[in-house]
């Protein structure tokens, strides 16, 4: 799939996104009993991939002792291919994907705020190590990101989409592919499943 490099500047050109017949796509994506204003996957709605097709989930897998879904099955419509000219077909969301046959593992560093409160509150008195925040970093490992990102050199900076900025780390030449986060973006969903009463 072709898939452009940044969607506000043409000039920065394209790159190939492989894909396949086994997709991950965020956790956060689905939703098996989806509420009130949540449009991305569920079962029997249509999203659309990025860059690719619209697909429909028909069927949940779960793990039959935890009950925690392991699996999505879904089918796609061959006639939907984003940018085709003849795709008019609309969709209520758009999510993002990675081919499980080609995905590469990175470490994903998220760094938040280095004190739990404003240091100019602090009581001139205090030790201001007392406030410092126990989750100013936190790694993930495990994650899935596009081949492409195989080439990348310490100091690049790329947009996650809807997750937020990140620059390649100097650790990442010993091998490991490490991102740090260096800007968040807001998730409009996230804002508005705080405003939903529990169930």
């Amino acid at each position: 799939m072709e898939a452009v490099n940044n969607p506000e500047d043409v000039s920065a050109g394209t790159r190939n996104v492989p894909f396949s017949r086994v997709l991950y796509i965020e956790q956060d994506d689905f939703r098996e009993d989806p509420p009130k204003q949540f449009f991305r996957l569920a079962p029997g709605r249509e999203v659309r991939l990025r860059y690719a097709y619209i697909i429909k989930c028909v069927g949940v897998t779960k793990d039959p002792q935890t009950g925690e879904i392991t699996e999505l099955q879904c089918t796609y419509d061959p006639t939907t291919k984003s940018g085709a000219s003849q795709e008019q077909r609309k969709v209520k969301a758009t999510i993002h994907w990675v081919s499980a046959a080609h995905a590469v593992k990175a470490e994903v560093r998220l760094y938040n705020p280095l004190l739990v409160t404003d240091l100019a509150k602090v009581p001139p008195d205090h030790d201001w190590t007392t406030y410092l925040n126990p989750n100013s970093l936190e790694r993930i490992t495990g994650c899935l990101v596009e081949p492409s990102l195989r080439q990348t050199v310490p100091g690049s900076r790329y947009q996650f989409e809807r997750l937020g900025y990140f620059c390649t780390d100097p650790d990442s030449a010993s091998g490991t592919l490490i991102f740090n986060r260096t800007v968040s973006l807001k998730d409009a969903w996230a804002k508005i499943e705080k405003t939903q009463p529990p169930k």
